[in-house]
C-alpha cells in the first residue's frame, strides 16, 4: 500500500499548494509527506514540484502525473466502493462539513447514534462559515446554507428554512423596536453582520408586500462566527438575521424578541452538497440518506420550540 500511499500524498500535495496542508489533511508529519514525495520522485526518475523556501509548484511532469494519478485513485475508490456495496458493509473513512450553526445544533449530535449505526464508518466533521471547495479540501458530503456557486456539484436538498430577525429585549427597549426595514440601513439601529472572504450575501433579503427587497444594513459589529453574532444579539448589542433552529430556545424564552414581522428574512434552503464521484461510494449515500428525514425532524421541532 506504500506506493498507493504515495499517490495520495502527492494528489493532496498538489491540490493544497503546500506539503504541510497536505500533511495535516493526510494526519501525518511534514516530513513523513516530503520524504513520500520524493519516494514517488525517486521510483519515477523525475522531479514532480519545484520546491523553493516560499513556493512549491507542479513541473511538467508532475502535471501530467497528477492526471494519472487522480484516474488511479477513483478506479480504486470505485472498486472499493463496489466491494462495500456487495457486501452490503459500508465502512471507511467519512469527511463532512457543514456550517457552524448547522453542525453544532443538528449533525454533531447526530454523529454518535450514526457511529453506533455503522461502527465500520469513521466521520471527520469539519465546521466553518467560511465557503468551502469540496475537491480541494477533500470533502466527502458538505451541509450548505443557500444556493451553491459551483453548478458542477450535485445538491440535495433538506429543507427551506425558516429566519427570523430578532434582538435582546434590552436592545429594544433602548432603541426602539423598528417598525419599517428601512430603520435598518439609516442608522437607526444597529445590526450584526456575519461577514467572511467571500461571503456571499452582504444584504438582508426581507418579504414585502412589493416583493423581495434586499437591504444594505448598517452596524458596528460583524463577525465570521454565527454563534457569536447570537451572543453578541443576547448581550444587547444589535437586531441579528438568523435562522431558526439557531435560536430556538432563545425565541421560546423571551431572550429574543422577533421585530418586522410583517416583512420577515426570505427562508433559506438548507442541503447537501456532493460530486458525482463521491456519490458513487456507498458509505456517502448511506449517509446522505440516513442525515436527511433526521435532520428534517430536528428542524420541525426547533420551530415547535420556538413557537412554544
Amino acid at each position: 500500500m506504500s506506493y498507493f500511499d504515495n499517490i495520495r500524498t502527492f494528489v493532496r500535495v498538489y491540490e493544497l499548494g503546500s506539503m504541510s496542508a497536505a500533511a495535516r489533511d493526510q494526519r501525518i508529519s511534514a516530513a513523513v509527506a516530503s520524504s513520500r514525495i520524493s519516494q514517488l520522485e525517486d521510483y519515477l526518475s523525475v522531479r514532480l514540484f519545484h520546491r523553493t523556501t516560499r513556493q512549491l509548484n507542479p513541473t511538467e511532469q508532475g502535471n501530467i502525473f497528477y492526471e494519472g494519478a487522480c484516474k488511479i485513485l477513483e478506479s480504486i475508490d470505485e472498486a472499493e466502493a463496489a466491494v462495500n456495496s456487495i457486501t452490503q458493509s459500508p465502512r471507511g473513512l467519512l469527511h463532512v462539513a457543514a456550517p457552524l450553526g448547522v453542525g453544532r445544533r443538528l449533525i454533531a449530535p447526530l454523529i454518535p447514534e450514526f457511529k453506533k449505526e455503522y461502527p465500520l464508518i469513521d466521520l471527520r466533521l469539519r465546521l466553518s462559515d467560511r465557503k468551502l471547495d469540496l475537491t480541494a479540501e477533500g470533502l466527502d458530503v458538505a451541509f450548505f446554507l443557500g444556493l451553491p456557486e459551483d453548478s458542477t456539484l450535485r445538491i440535495k436538498k433538506i429543507a427551506d428554512c425558516t429566519r427570523v430577525l430578532c434582538a435582546a429585549p434590552t436592545y429594544l427597549a433602548e432603541k426602539g423596536t423598528p417598525e419599517t426595514p428601512t430603520q435598518l440601513t439609516n442608522d437607526t439601529h444597529d445590526c450584526l453582520n456575519l461577514r467572511y472572504p467571500g461571503a456571499p450575501e452582504f444584504q438582508w433579503p426581507l418579504e414585502t408586500t412589493e416583493g423581495v427587497q434586499r437591504f444594505a444594513v448598517k452596524g458596528p459589529f460583524e463577525s465570521d462566527d454565527g454563534d457569536v453574532l447570537t451572543d453578541w444579539a443576547l448581550g444587547g448589542l444589535g437586531i441579528t438575521l438568523k435562522p431558526v433552529f439557531e435560536i430556538a430556545e432563545h425565541l421560546a424564552s423571551g431572550a429574543l424578541t422577533p421585530v418586522l414581522t410583517e416583512t420577515p428574512p426570505v427562508s433559506i434552503q438548507m442541503a447537501l452538497l456532493y460530486t458525482h464521484r463521491r456519490h458513487q461510494d456507498p458509505k456517502t449515500r448511506l449517509f446522505i440518506d440516513w442525515m436527511t428525514p433526521r435532520v428534517q425532524a430536528e428542524l420541525k421541532k426547533n420551530l415547535a420550540t420556538a413557537a412554544a
